[in-house]
């Protein structure tokens, strides 16, 4: 099946990008997601718009990307969340208040969509995740959480 991504799906391509995947997949998982859209010859418009949209948003260069890497790297934030008496947190800490946070404490704007929490952030103290600050580069950012009082 020939599908257009309308995001950015791991191990599979960014939005914008034709792939062809088995039937079961895109009938399945991407297309009810609303992750794919079916190919046709009129949708290369719709790839072309992505790609600017994409363009837009994606960092000019890759030592713009640097730079914003170890500026990630060089600091740690700290999210505050309520948390029961032994330290588990009433939820999860979300992409939204992570990217919130590093605009809020270091003054950095980074897309919720481009950071990966590989185990959700359950419990109170230092956690890791993964921040695609462009193609080739990835910053590791550390997070955090305290309990709110």
């Amino acid at each position: 099946m020939k599908l257009i991504l309308t995001h950015e799906v791991s191990n599979l391509g960014t939005a914008g990008d034709v792939v062809e995947v088995k039937d079961g997949y895109g009938r399945n998982f991407l297309l009810p997601r609303g992750l794919a859209t079916p190919w046709t010859k009129g949708a290369q418009r719709q790839i072309d718009q992505m790609k600017a949209a994409r363009k837009a948003r994606e960092i000019a260069s890759v030592e713009d990307a640097r730079a914003l890497r170890d500026a990630l790297q060089a600091n740690s934030i700290t999210i505050e969340e309520r948390a029961g008496e032994s330290g588990r947190l009433f939820g999860a800490v979300s992409t939204k208040e992570i990217a919130d946070a590093v605009e809020a404490q270091l003054d950095k704007k980074i897309d919720r969509r481009t950071i990966e929490i590989v185990n959700p952030i359950k419990s109170v103290g230092d956690h890791h995740v993964t921040v695609t600050v462009h193609p080739e580069v990835q910053a590791r950012l550390d997070v955090t959480v305290k309990a709110a009082k």
